[in-house]
């Protein structure tokens, strides 16, 4: 039970993560879509949870079911066996055909295996019911493989696997302005410390406090669409592993003065810009929905050749 709790906890909080990051990239006319849809999960992974609590909370009772009244005596003790003369059965000396023949061969049959096996055949007919019905279903994530490599060998890219976790939208940014020899601190910093190493910091850590600085001091342009305190907002960004989005994008772009391009397997690219003439090439980012155990997913793309 304890590993199943532990086992819940993490699915419950990875869930959490994924909500955030729909909601964070929810536009107005999206935003109930995205909401409904975060609550379908909710909804889902509750009734998966609860149903696995279900089972092994049966096998406890199962494993604990006290034996039946009918076979217990007066002082609970276990009867003897006795038959229509009232002969004790245990002193019989019968032979096995004999004893059969007067109590029709019928044994009690035992209640904790007939739950167990019901159960296991239950669970069997549902596992069986998933798999005929997934045979039917696409494969989301070749699809959306295959046509990201041809929309980069259309365009001239080459992907750079970023790793899938929560700083991957953050590490994808750095790498891009790395490969553009283009500083990962602007060159005219946001007012304020940035409490930042450059020489002993990840370069995602060094992108996540760029952007909350932007935020920080850019707040009214951001405000309208949080939906926690500005204050718990701004340490998820720069403390924690918490997934990135178009806000976050968004301060980016103005923070290093570029725009960002975020490429979708559909073909439709997003352009997140910066405000400025756009003269400095644009970042290239691909993005993820089906491909990834965590979900959404960045990856840098880089010039061919």
């Amino acid at each position: 039970m304890e590993e199943l709790q532990k086992k819940h906890r993490q699915e419950q909080k990875n869930l959490q993560a994924r909500i955030t990051q729909k909601k964070k990239s929810a536009t107005k006319k999206t935003r109930k879509g995205v909401n409904d849809e975060c609550a379908e999960l909710e909804r889902q992974l509750k009734e998966k949870q609860d149903l696995e609590i279900s089972g092994i909370d049966g096998e406890l009772k199962g494993n604990n079911h006290p034996p039946d009244t009918d076979d217990l005596d007066s002082e609970g003790e276990p009867s003897p066996k006795v038959d229509e003369n009232g002969i004790n059965k245990n002193m019989q000396i019968l032979s096995v055909s004999s004893s059969q023949s007067k109590n029709g061969g019928i044994k009690k049959p035992n209640r904790q295996k007939a739950r167990l096996a019901r159960r296991a055949a239950d669970q069997e007919s549902i596992a069986s019911q998933a798999a005929k019905e997934a045979e039917g279903l696409p494969d989301l994530r070749e699809q959306e493989s295959e046509a990201m490599r041809i929309l980069y060998t259309s365009r001239g890219l080459n992907e750079y696997q970023i790793q899938s976790d929560g700083h991957c939208l953050y590490a994808a940014v750095a790498d891009q302005l790395t490969d553009r020899e283009q500083s990962l601190v602007p060159k005219q910093l946001i007012n304020g410390p940035l409490h930042l190493t450059t020489s002993s910091s990840p370069s995602y850590k060094i992108t996540r406090i760029i952007a909350a600085s932007y935020i920080d001091n850019h707040a009214d342009d951001f405000l309208p669409f949080l939906e926690e305190p500005l204050n718990n907002y701004l340490s998820k960004i720069r403390d924690t592993g918490e997934w990135g989005g178009h806000l976050e994008l968004l301060a980016l772009a103005k923070a290093y003065n570029v725009n960002i391009n975020v490429l979708q397997s559909s073909g439709h690219v997003e352009t997140i810009e910066s405000g400025t003439d756009g003269s400095r090439p644009a970042l290239w980012l691909s993005y993820y929905r089906h491909n990834f155990g965590l979900g959404e997913h960045y990856n840098s793309l880089r010039q061919a050749g």
